[in-house]
């Protein structure tokens, strides 16, 4: 794995159950389509509005290979439709990491 998607949500804090039910349906569907996920994350103490996914690519290209598969996939689409019927995401950032290695 050489790059990590961050994927860094705002969500709507009276909703936080709806973004769970969201994120535990990627946890099939993202190894499915080639993405090593790391987990999600939701508000635990602190910031309310805040959640994170981390998922491992091996590289940028292989990134796109996933997003065309999630595209394609009905149960992806489904997850999509889902977020954006019910609204509790406001926000989505993407930011692309690399790991330091010794």
């Amino acid at each position: 794995m050489n790059v990590v998607c961050c994927i860094r949500y705002e969500i709507d804090p009276h909703s936080k159950d709806k973004f769970e039910e969201y994120a535990r349906n990627w946890l099939s569907l993202i190894p499915a389509c080639g993405g090593m996920l790391f987990g999600y994350f939701l508000p635990h103490e602190g910031t309310n509005y805040e959640a994170l996914a981390l998922i491992g690519f091996d590289s940028l290209a292989a990134y796109e290979n996933y997003r065309a598969c999630l595209r394609n996939d009905p149960k992806s689409r489904a997850n999509f439709e889902f977020a954006e019927r019910e609204r509790f995401i406001l926000r989505e950032e993407r930011t692309f990491l690399k790991q330091v290695m010794p």
